[in-house]
């Protein structure tokens, strides 16, 4: 098989623009994939208790875009599922984000109703509130709930999750958990939240089912690869065709201006002999123990059985060769070398870097299959009718054909 593009990565950025490009196309795909499953960090299984078990953590679809809801239900029934959040705070459980709910659990009564009716003078019931700006209010009662909410909540589990204080990090880690001005206990507001029914693996499954997608598995870029006089030599010729990019840049370019630092994860399994182990799927632990969070997946699908299976999640350093990436360290240092990596790959013309970790940004689900729609839609398909390429479907209503095979 000739191949067209060449796609690195089988999560959702390199999975959506395999679909879009086969399908739509009618081209040849190739995707490589270094791990020996489809799915990136999405990828789940069932196990001998018939639980859906997310080997790289929990994962929660949620969006308000109605097109990346619309798009992701063509590949899967869906479960809605509003997930919940405890932490574990001075020996309660309770809720987070943190809203008028916890106001109560942790602070007395007469002192709680005072702060509520302050924080409803200030800001509009329902809406989202970032740490940082609640830090900024002179008022005493407030002073005194944004250094509570800072001092047991963010603190501890910035430097247990980062490896830094949170002065020494990028401002919008800060702002992805906010404080709720409500009694609104669910973790997302989103319109639309949900697990796929049968789990994300088969929602990949489908996606990739096609008879222009090739996928080789458990097999590193670099292995099929070569990068010179900034063209790419696939199988030992020049391929002139896309490669879309969705592994790390620096190990890309061969670390040529150094290592970007990322955060990793190491899971901790347990299968408990009871029906339910905690009262969510989620409890963090931003205070006490190693570990930041248990996750309960038979939450997620509501399985009958007579165990349970907790993952205890332990942040650590990333190290190549001895764990995966997971989060990019937003630091201005980190974020100058991304630049220089950036800047270098211009030079490769038929290159497209796409994911959290080659644009070392971090994406929710639903915000990199909006962005591998948008690749899509504005950058490879214009090029293709360029070159007068007959579009099959209708691209701007996401029509798709029936899926068809998928090789692996």
């Amino acid at each position: 098989m000739i191949f067209d593009y060449v796609i690195v990565g089988s999560g959702f950025a390199g999975a959506v623009l395999a679909e879009r490009i086969a399908t739509e196309l009618d081209k040849k795909v190739l995707i490589i994939e270094k791990r020996k499953h489809i799915g990136g960090n999405c990828f789940d299984f069932k196990d001998e208790n018939n639980i859906i078990i997310h080997k790289y953590g929990p994962h929660i679809f949620h969006t308000n875009d109605k097109e990346v809801f619309n798009y992701i239900c063509k590949f899967t029934n869906i479960r809605i599922f509003h997930h919940k959040v405890l932490a574990y705070i001075d020996g309660k459980k309770v809720p987070i984000p943190f809203n008028f709910n916890t106001l109560y659990q942790v602070f007395p009564d007469t002192l709680a109703k005072r702060i509520e009716k302050k924080l409803l003078e200030k800001y509009e019931l329902n809406s989202k509130v970032s740490i940082l700006e609640l830090q900024s209010e002179e008022d005493s009662d407030l002073k005194l709930l944004s250094n509570f909410i800072f001092q047991k909540i963010f603190l501890n589990y910035t430097v247990k999750q980062w490896g830094l204080t949170p002065d020494e990090i990028d401002k919008s880690v800060m702002s992805r958990v906010p404080v709720f001005m409500g009694k609104d206990n669910r973790y997302f507001t989103d319109k639309y939240q949900f697990i796929p029914t049968n789990g994300y693996t088969s929602l990949f499954n489908k996606m990739l089912n096609n008879k222009n997608i090739k996928i080789m598995l458990q097999t590193d870029f670099h292995e099929i690869a070569e990068l010179k006089k900034n063209k790419f030599f696939i199988f030992g010729n020049e391929f002139k065709g896309k490669v879309i990019y969705s592994g790390a840049i620096d190990e890309l370019f061969g670390y040529r201006f150094g290592e970007l630092p990322y955060r990793s994860l190491k899971f901790e399994p347990e299968t408990v002999n009871t029906e339910y182990y905690q009262e969510t799927a989620q409890v963090n632990y931003p205070n006490d123990y190693d570990f930041t969070r248990i996750t309960e997946f038979k939450h997620f699908h509501n399985v009958k059985s007579n165990d349970t299976v907790i993952f205890r999640e332990y942040p650590e350093k990333f190290k190549r060769g001895k764990n995966s990436r997971f989060y990019p360290v937003l630091t201005e240092k980190n974020l100058k070398l991304y630049q220089k990596y950036r800047i270098f790959a211009r030079k490769y013309k038929n290159l497209i870097l796409i994911g959290r970790l080659a644009e070392y940004k971090y994406y929710n689900m639903d915000e990199i299959i909006k962005k591998s729609l948008e690749i899509f839609q504005n950058k490879i398909l214009p090029e293709e009718r360029e070159n007068g390429i007959k579009i099959s479907g209708n691209i701007g209503n996401n029509t798709l054909l029936q899926p068809r095979r998928v090789f692996a």
